[in-house]
């Protein structure tokens, strides 16, 4: 198991993206290469690993056109 992995998926979870969403992200090996690369690439750029995961999450609502609190609901 990937523990890096599994650390990413857990925090944008955190940030409310839905399950179903990231399975099917972390399901696909290329989509989620470039989620890790995008990840690392804002840890890099000096954020912590929570704001990096929030950044990315805002980015998985908006490219999805997704409402975030639309799922919050459906989630519980």
């Amino acid at each position: 198991m990937n523990i890096k992995r599994l650390n990413l998926y857990k925090r944008l979870r955190d940030f409310k993206v839905p399950g179903t969403v990231l399975d099917n992200i972390f399901s696909e090996e290329e989509s989620a290469a470039v989620l890790i690369e995008a990840f690392n690439a804002l840890i890099e750029d000096g954020f912590n690993d929570d704001l990096a995961a929030e950044e990315i999450s805002k980015m998985i609502f908006k490219e999805l056109d997704l409402d975030p609190d639309h799922f919050i609901d459906e989630e519980k």
